[in-house]
């Protein structure tokens, strides 16, 4: 009772006996939404502007004049409708991530959903939102696809790359600890985000650990999860606000004073230290009182220099400092010995990241989206139908009853007269795929080799798929209790190699052969 007593004095007035950490929010006090007749969501803020989000999208207004560096407007198409579930990766404490397909380009995307009529979580939507919205593609920074409103389930999904590395905290949960060269190169990756996030988004990110430290698998680190970032106007501006992760905090944001970038800093060496070592330095498990207790009060954690090169432990030993104006900034970072060391080793971070995890389930989970996603379209409406062309490039080949095509527009003709012919002269004739069978194999460096098998069988628009990722909507095969000696009037097989296009979580079909058997 000592040490709360101690840590009370200490925090006051932000810790309460009764009411907990206060949640403080730096968002402007008339920050709030309305609901139009026309479905859409209008967050309103007197110093973000307005964004007005529907099911078609996003679109960034300025309604009042603000000191923010982007005026004017941006527009982000990306429709509910447009959208193929694949169910859930992840959950925090305000959001669900799911996995899902963008039906127009056939990329992978996550969807972080947030519920707008909770006070708390919309503040944090609108943070993140803004904060990608004006940074949607910079080094280090998770790439932003756009949002929509969903009104039957009053959530919004905000787009983001699919990151399918998982994070350094599950990299550090299967490997331990990260070597050094690989550290130094992926932090220097992180580094100039973080940098852009100061030094032209006067943005303190306020949750920096391995967890919001996301990889994919061609090694490339990237920060996510700004919901809790908070906005400087100028350079002398500071927070004054108790959010984000205890557990990495700095000393500074403990004592409930005012803190500005250099909080980051902290975090920042925090999250190197435990990756790099395979533990966290404070004792975590004894409750957070004992924890803040050791972070004001025992000296900086350092890394054994018997073990750790010099430049590494003096990357932590800055970023450490218990004094926020010592330490120095995402910039200076930059040209830190042990950031540069490693510089000129060509360090294959794709290759570590690959070596992490076992591929396989991730190969399967991506042969069996991609192969819903192909007959979705196949035995889909028109409307869908259409967009299978852009599934192939012009070196792209598909093979079927000893003919060949080359490039989208002969392969597009050819499948869409094999569909026509499976569709049959009257609906309820139509022949529609039983995926029975996916088998896969990685096929050069980055694409993946897929082997369909199964059935054809009459139906009216819909795909019957064996086990693995399913789409949501889509009944389970095992449930349907389907004849079906009675119902299949032939069999097909398929194979298709898929590599990836140019941007992340896109793939194209490089080659397919079809036989079917009826």
């Amino acid at each position: 009772m000592a040490g709360l007593e101690e840590l009370k004095k200490k925090l006051t007035p932000l810790f309460d006996a009764e009411k907990g950490f206060s949640s403080g929010s730096t968002l402007d006090p008339c920050d709030s939404y309305t609901l139009s007749d026309s479905r859409t969501v209008n967050l309103l803020s007197r110093s973000y502007g307005v964004y007005n989000i529907n099911e078609l999208g996003l679109q960034k207004c300025t309604s009042w004049p603000t000191d923010d560096l982007d005026h004017g407007e941006k527009t982000y198409k990306c429709a509910s409708h447009e959208m193929r579930i694949f169910g859930a990766i992840g959950s925090g404490a305000s959001s669900v991530v799911q996995r899902a397909i963008h039906i127009p380009t056939h990329r992978i995307l996550a969807l972080k959903k947030i519920n707008i009529f909770e006070k708390e979580k919309r503040e944090q939507l609108l943070t993140e939102i803004r904060t990608l919205c004006e940074a949607p593609c910079y080094q280090g920074l998770v790439e932003f696809h756009g949002a929509f409103y969903t009104p039957d389930s009053g959530q919004i999904s905000i787009a983001l790359e699919y990151m399918d590395g998982g994070s350094l905290a599950d990299v550090i949960r299967v490997q331990k600890c990260i070597p050094e060269p690989v550290l130094s190169s992926m932090f220097q990756k992180l580094l100039h985000g973080l940098s852009y996030l100061h030094g032209v988004r006067h943005l303190v990110h306020r949750d920096i650990k391995p967890a919001n430290l996301l990889v994919n698998l061609k090694g490339e680190p990237k920060i996510t999860d700004f919901g809790i970032s908070a906005g400087l106007e100028n350079s002398m501006a500071m927070c004054a606000t108790f959010v984000g992760t205890v557990t990495y905090m700095s000393p500074e944001r403990i004592r409930n004073e005012s803190y500005s970038y250099p909080a980051d800093i902290w975090s920042l060496g925090l999250a190197l230290f435990e990756c790099g070592t395979g533990e966290f330095p404070y004792t975590a498990n004894e409750g957070p009182v004992n924890l803040m207790l050791q972070i004001l009060d025992d000296p900086s954690p350092s890394p054994p220099n018997h073990v750790f090169s010099p430049e590494f432990c003096s990357f932590i030993d800055a970023c450490l400092k218990k004094d926020a104006d010592s330490r120095p900034t995402a910039e200076q970072l930059l040209s830190h010995p042990f950031i540069t060391k490693y510089e000129d080793a060509r360090v294959d971070l794709g290759a570590f990241v690959r070596s992490v995890f076992d591929p396989t389930q991730r190969m399967k989970d991506l042969a069996d989206m991609l192969t819903i996603h192909y007959y979705l379209l196949f035995d889909g409406p028109d409307e869908l139908w259409q967009h299978t062309r852009t599934f192939y490039n012009e070196r792209s080949t598909f093979s079927f009853s000893g003919k060949g095509y080359i490039g989208p527009n002969d392969i597009f003709a050819s499948l869409s007269n094999i569909r026509s012919t499976l569709a049959g002269e009257w609906p309820p004739e139509k022949l529609v795929h039983v995926v029975e069978k996916v088998q896969c194999l990685i096929h050069g460096r980055d694409g993946i080799a897929i082997r369909v098998s199964g059935s054809l069988i009459v139906g009216n628009q819909f795909l019957v798929c064996g086990d693995g990722v399913q789409a949501e909507g889509l009944p389970n095969f095992k449930d349907l209790s389907i004849d079906m000696s009675r119902r299949r009037m032939g069999t097909f097989q398929e194979q298709f190699i898929m590599e990836p296009g140019n941007v992340i979580g896109r793939y194209l079909i490089a080659g397919q052969e079809l036989y079917i058997m009826l």
